[in-house]
C-alpha cells in the first residue's frame, strides 16, 4: 500500500495568545543546523554556553541551572518530584488555574497540600500564607506562581520568600510566564526552586523547561530518604549529564540549539531593557483596551506586562471573536481557563513578540472583531489610547 501526503507550509500566525509566541529567525535559523551528539565534544560547548546564559536570565549563581526536556509542565513537575516525598506537606498560594495545577502535581507526588485560595485577579497575600503554614506544623515547601498566566495576574516574590523561610521551608516559583520579561532576581529574592518554559518571554519553540536549584534546595535533594518517583525527571541523574557528561536520556539537540541563540538575543538586549520594554508594550496594550471599553481581569498595580486577561462584553461571542481574528487577521488569541473560560481574552505579548506595532495591530484587529458581532466602540479609540503611551504623552 502506498501512501501520498502533501507537503505541508503552516500559514503564517501573528501568535498572540498564552503561548506559544513568534520566534526571531535567528532562533529558527539555529534550529535548522546541522544534528551533533548529545555527547560530542562540540555540542558540550553549546550546554556550557546555555547555562552561563539561563543562570544570567534567572539572576543566580546556582550550579544547578537547565533545561528540563519538556515543556513548561515538566519544569512543574520535576520541581515537584524532586523536592516532594509521600508525606511532605506542600503549601501553595492559589489564585488562578496553574497555582490550582501546582497543587495537583504536589498531590501525585505524594504531598499533603494546604491550598490557600485567592479571588482571581489578585496577587498571592504573603499573610495567609503565613497563617496557613502556622496551621500546617512543619512544611517542607511554599508555591506560589510569580505571573498567574490564566489571570494575567503577578504576584511579588520578596515577602512569600521570608514566610516560608521563617517556616524552614524551601519557596518554589512558577516564573512560565514571567522568566525573560518581567523582572525576577532568583538569588536576591532568595528562590529556592524556580521553572519556566521556553516559548513564551524567552522568545524560542516549547520544548524545553529552563530550572534552577539554590544550595538549600540541592541539600534537600541528596537528602531523600527515596528515590525521585520519575526516572526522567531526577534531577540527580541529569545532573550527572549536564556536569559529568554521563548518559542519562537523548537531548533534544535541535531546541538546545533555539534556547542557546534566544538567550543570546536576551543577552544582547540586557535583561533589564528587555524588562522593560516588556513593561512599556503591556502598559500600551492595556490603555487601548480599556480605551476600547474593555476591563482587565487583573487588578492595577499587579497586572502583567507579558500576558493580559481582559474580559470579553457579555454580547460578545469570545471564541467567535477568537476564530474571526484567525481568519481575517491570521492573529491567535488565546481564550480564558478555568472560571474565565468562555469569558475572557489572554492576549500575549512575550519576548520577539512583545512590540508596539503587535500592540497597534492586536488592538486595531479586536476592534474589527468585536464590530462583526455589532459592538459599538469609538473608532481608533484603542490604537490612539496605546500610541500615546509608546510616544510617552501618558
Amino acid at each position: 500500500m502506498t501512501l501520498e501526503t502533501a507537503a505541508f507550509t503552516p500559514p503564517y500566525r501573528l501568535l498572540m495568545g498564552a503561548g506559544p509566541s513568534n520566534v526571531h529567525p535567528r532562533v529558527l535559523q539555529a534550529m535548522s543546523t546541522s544534528l551533533l551528539g548529545h555527547l560530542d565534544p562540540s555540542f558540550l560547548a553549546v550546554m556550557d554556553d546555555v547555562r552561563r546564559l539561563l543562570r544570567y536570565v534567572f539572576q543566580t549563581e546556582n550550579a544547578v541551572t537547565i533545561p528540563i526536556s519538556g515543556t513548561g509542565t515538566a519544569g512543574m513537575e520535576a520541581a515537584m518530584v524532586n523536592i516532594i516525598e509521600p508525606g511532605d506537606t506542600f503549601v501553595v498560594g492559589i489564585n488562578g488555574y496553574f497555582g490550582q495545577r501546582l497543587g495537583e502535581i504536589a498531590e501525585r507526588s505524594g504531598a499533603n497540600v494546604v491550598r490557600v485560595e485567592h479571588e482571581l485577579g489578585k496577587p498571592v497575600d504573603a499573610d495567609r500564607l503565613r497563617e496557613a503554614i502556622r496551621a500546617a506544623g512543619k512544611v517542607k515547601a511554599v508555591g506560589v506562581v510569580h505571573a498567574e498566566t490564566s489571570t494575567g495576574a503577578t504576584t511579588s516574590i520578596r515577602e512569600i520568600a521570608d514566610v516560608a523561610h521563617e517556616a524552614g521551608a524551601l519557596l518554589v516559583v512558577d516564573a512560565v510566564t514571567s522568566l525573560g520579561g518581567v523582572e525576577l532576581r532568583v538569588d536576591e529574592w532568595g528562590v529556592d526552586v524556580c521553572y519556566s518554559c521556553t516559548q513564551k518571554c524567552i522568545g524560542a519553540p516549547p520544548g524545553l523547561a529552563p530550572l534552577t536549584l539554590s544550595p538549600r534546595a540541592v541539600e534537600t535533594l541528596q537528602n531523600r530518604t527515596g528515590k525521585v518517583r520519575s526516572f526522567y525527571l531526577d534531577l540527580t541523574e541529569l545532573s550527572s549529564y549536564w556536569d559529568r557528561r554521563a548518559y542519562h536520556h537523548t537531548a533534544p539537540i535541535s531546541m538546545i540549539y533555539a534556547l542557546r541563540e534566544a538567550l543570546r538575543l536576551i543577552a544582547e538586549e540586557g535583561v533589564e531593557a528587555r524588562w522593560e520594554r516588556h513593561t512599556t508594550n503591556g502598559t500600551a496594550l492595556r490603555a487601548g483596551l480599556q480605551a476600547m471599553g474593555l476591563s482587565v481581569v487583573a487588578d492595577p498595580g499587579v497586572q502583567l506586562p507579558t500576558l493580559t486577561a481582559v474580559r470579553a462584553p457579555d454580547e460578545i461571542d469570545e471564541a467567535q471573536a477568537r476564530r474571526y481574528l484567525l481568519d481575517q487577521h491570521n492573529i491567535e488569541l488565546s481564550g480564558g481557563l478555568g472560571a474565565l473560560a468562555g469569558k475572557a481574552w489572554r492576549i500575549g505579548l512575550m519576548g520577539h513578540n512583545s512590540t508596539g506595532p503587535n500592540v497597534m495591530t492586536v488592538l486595531g484587529a479586536l476592534e474589527d472583531a468585536m464590530g462583526d458581532q455589532g459592538y459599538e466602540t469609538q473608532a481608533g479609540a484603542g490604537v490612539s489610547a496605546a500610541q500615546r503611551v509608546l510616544r510617552g504623552i501618558d
